[in-house]
């Protein structure tokens, strides 16, 4: 139960405090939007991925992450396609936030799945 609260609080930190240090240094109203849109994404996309590759961690931990690589990767593709387009977010600070936000909090996983 530690290692799933300590997941929860990096993924605080690193999204939501990511975003906010994004936003101070990229300027402009639209940009700031994309990046919080991004961050909150992030932290929902992530927290299914990773309580679904933790419940699976004892027995089929790889089968988990991949699960959890795949709902990324089509959240991402659906975010570009649809939701950028649909809430007219500027779809560079959008996109490139939501992949670096899943890139950075994937990297704590394989240390926080151990059984």
């Amino acid at each position: 139960m530690k290692r799933l609260l300590a997941f929860a609080a990096l993924l605080g930190v690193v999204c939501l405090g990511g975003a906010a240090l994004v936003v101070r240094l990229v300027p402009g109203a639209e940009a700031a939007r994309a990046v919080w849109m991004s961050a909150w994404i992030a932290v929902v996309v992530q927290g299914v991925g990773f309580g679904f590759a933790w419940s699976l961690r004892k027995d089929h931990v790889m089968l988990g992450w991949g699960a959890g690589m795949m709902l990324r990767f089509v959240s991402l593709a659906i975010y570009a396609l649809v939701v950028v387009r649909a809430l007219g977010l500027s779809i560079a600070p959008a996109l490139l936030s939501l992949a670096g936000f899943f890139f950075v909090t994937t990297l704590f996983e394989p240390i926080l799945l151990k059984p």
